[in-house]
């Protein structure tokens, strides 16, 4: 009920140093408005009906006073030594000024409804606050810690980096770490907004994982706050309990309150503007019986009730009240949004542009084509191939072993002598004979057997296809080619046709592959457009000119595209459960490595736009209906009821943003 300053740092000190508060288990305020209804009633009925002395009556009319406005007495002169009105004081004086006219019972109507009014809105607006505040709530207090020879169980806080924590089946986790003994299926929901569970096991090396803890697979690494399954772990601890991924969540959706969006900006600058406006507008209306012919007490009340139907009340409220709520809901649908700005912003969007490697694609090559060379089979083309890739470490060779091995059962070790031609490709012997594999390049200049014509013109149909090939060669005979592709996320299409239902109308890629490949991609997962072949700096370059012409989204890894990212009007990281910087440079997170996330978070903020525009009309609506009608005579009751009924049903509205479901992600 109060203007902008509600939602300054210090908007909730009366709650936490009120002793009133604390006795009354956080309820003083409801409980105050309460008996102010009650004394009342009454004070008015009791002298009418005439089973109280007016005396008496009197009495308890000065207690509904008191306890209607003792609360936003106490907020509006701490405001006022510091120099500030706000709605409250407004408030305050049109009760006086009732009281002074010897209007006792219609004063105390006024402070009635407008204490159980702020009661209710506070209650409705900590339901929003409630929602962020649980997710600190999901870390579990104490661990079970392995150190040594000995378990213990000791304070999460307690816990330090290195330390082994047993997690039992059923278990919340206690820590962000990796596991490093056991099977299960952790429930992740309450951090990356994940509808199935995820199963994990242990990694390798723990020295190994420990040293480079960000290129942990989603396999080995877990969060703090998510659920185990059957399971028991053991995991060592890579976070302290102040920095884990969860804890920086929490942080990171307490602050977005205090970081406005424009709307809320634009309602702040109107309200220094107004509110003078409406004191000024007051005081010209209680001398209006100096040109009109009625008496000064008429001419006071009307102002009083002037006073009552501008506090731009709802106005103060309507932007605030729906962008904690969307911040809260996007929480606990594992988006995290860093305030009201990117919230609005995305809602205002129809260009969304796609990092290509990890956030449209799996992110890891694999083997999509086999294609024999003349009388030689598959199995033996891909057996050689992958014998020879066996002695490399580059990801191409990696994912032609793992492929064949899944297609063949096994890769043979024979093969020796290994070299890497850098840019070309490698060599090696197997059999007895030279196997050479690589681009075409490479067997211009290597001895041997020429490509054969028709051949290369089948690798070029490949690689027009968005594959990256490799031609083979054992001996003077040519084996064939292999095409392997970073492949689109099975449900990358899905999602880029959710979005042109939801009103993104232009969807392109910029990536660093070459443009083949990324025309393929594009094609296959339905964007409008792809930008291949791009460095760092040319992707800096094509988001600002995407900007320039009407605003862009940039969706990356937060990491790679972090400049991208930062130039966009809204940047966008997926993946960033973990990621300190993902979580620090995107100004929208995805935590899960879920694509199907972003319509949930597209449609969630322009239902919050949506909100935020029923709210300002509604507000503004009823305070240019109200204004006018207290001029003409509108008493300062039905002024109070409709003014405190419309910022109730502001708050409301904006509270349905805790239930938003976006219709392909009804999980989250």
């Amino acid at each position: 009920m109060k203007m902008a300053n509600k939602h300054d740092d210090n908007h909730t000190e009366h709650d936490h140093d009120d002793i009133l508060n604390r006795v009354l288990g956080g309820r003083a305020e409801i409980i105050f408005a309460i008996l102010c209804g009650v004394l009342l009633l009454f004070g008015w009925l009791g002298p009418k009906l005439g089973v109280l002395p007016g005396s008496v009556g009197f009495v308890c009319l000065i207690g509904a006073y008191f306890f209607g406005g003792y609360f936003a007495l106490r907020e509006a002169l701490g405001k006022v030594f510091q120099g500030k009105f706000q709605i409250d004081f407004l408030m305050l004086v049109a009760a006086t000024g009732a009281a002074f006219l010897g209007e006792w019972a219609e004063g105390a109507f006024l402070l009635f409804l407008f204490a159980i009014g702020h009661a209710l809105e506070k209650y409705a607006m900590n339901r929003a606050r409630n929602a962020i505040s649980a997710l600190a709530d999901l870390t579990p207090d104490e661990a079970v810690v392995r150190r040594g020879s000995s378990t213990e169980t000791i304070s999460v806080d307690d816990l330090v980096i290195g330390d082994i924590v047993i997690v039992r089946s059923n278990e919340r986790l206690p820590a962000d770490g990796f596991v490093v003994s056991g099977q299960s299926a952790v429930n992740q929901a309450p951090i990356t907004g994940e509808s199935a569970p995820v199963d994990k096991s242990p990694v390798q090396d723990a020295v190994k994982a420990a040293a480079n803890i960000d290129a942990l697979k989603a396999e080995n690494r877990v969060f703090a706050g998510s659920i185990n399954g059957t399971g028991s772990l053991d995991i060592q601890v890579t976070k302290l309990a102040g920095e884990t991924t969860l804890a920086r969540v929490v942080k990171m959706v307490s602050e977005a309150e205090t970081r406005q969006s424009p709307t809320q900006s634009f309602t702040k600058k109107f309200e220094k503007i107004f509110v003078p406006c409406v004191i000024v507008l007051a005081v010209l209306t209680s001398l209006s019986f100096l040109i009109l012919n009625e008496a000064p007490r008429e001419s006071f009340y009307r102002a009083m009730a002037v006073l009552v139907a501008a506090s731009p009340c709802a106005l103060a409220i309507a932007t605030p009240s729906a962008i904690l709520s969307g911040v809260a809901r996007a929480a606990r649908g594992g988006v995290l949004i860093k305030g009201g700005a990117p919230l609005e912003a995305l809602g205002t969007l129809d260009a969304i542009a796609f990092d290509k490697t990890g956030t449209l694609t799996e992110g890891e090559p694999k083997l999509v084509d086999i294609m024999p060379y003349g009388n030689v089979t598959e199995t033996e083309l891909l057996r050689v191939s992958a014998a020879v890739e066996a002695l490399s470490d580059h990801p191409l060779a990696q994912a032609v072993v793992r492929d064949a091995k899944t297609r063949l059962g096994s890769v043979s070790s024979d093969a020796s002598n290994f070299a890497s031609i850098t840019g070309r490709g490698v060599s090696a012997r197997l059999e007895g004979k030279a196997v050479h594999i690589g681009n075409a390049a490479l067997f211009d200049e290597v001895e041997g057997t020429p490509l054969p014509q028709d051949l290369a013109e089948r690798v070029n149909d490949m690689a027009a296809q968005g594959r990256t090939t490799m031609i083979v060669r054992q001996g003077e005979i040519y084996l064939g080619a292999i095409g392997l592709m970073d492949t689109p996320r099975e449900a990358a299409k899905a999602v880029i046709a959710r979005l042109r239902e939801i009103g993104v109308t232009r969807m392109m890629m910029i990536s660093g592959d070459n443009q083949n490949v990324a025309d393929a991609v594009a094609k296959e997962v339905g964007l409008d457009i792809a930008f291949g072949d791009l460095m760092p700096a040319d992707k800096v370059t094509k988001i600002k000119q995407l900007k320039e012409s009407g605003g862009v989204a940039m969706i990356g890894d937060g990491v790679n595209d972090a400049p991208a990212m930062a130039n966009a009007t809204v940047g966008i990281a997926m993946g960033a459960a973990g990621s300190d910087v993902a979580l620090e440079t995107a100004d929208i997170a995805l935590m899960g490595d879920d694509l199907e996330t972003l319509p949930f978070a597209v449609g969630l903020s322009r239902a919050t736009r949506r909100i935020i525009r029923q709210n300002l009309w509604a507000s503004l609506g009823v305070v240019a209906i109200l204004i006018p009608a207290t001029l003409f005579g509108l008493g300062i009751g039905p002024a109070v009821i409709i003014h405190e009924g419309s910022t109730l049903i502001v708050v409301f509205n904006a509270l349905r943003l805790l239930a938003f479901k976006d219709k392909t992600t009804q999980h989250i």
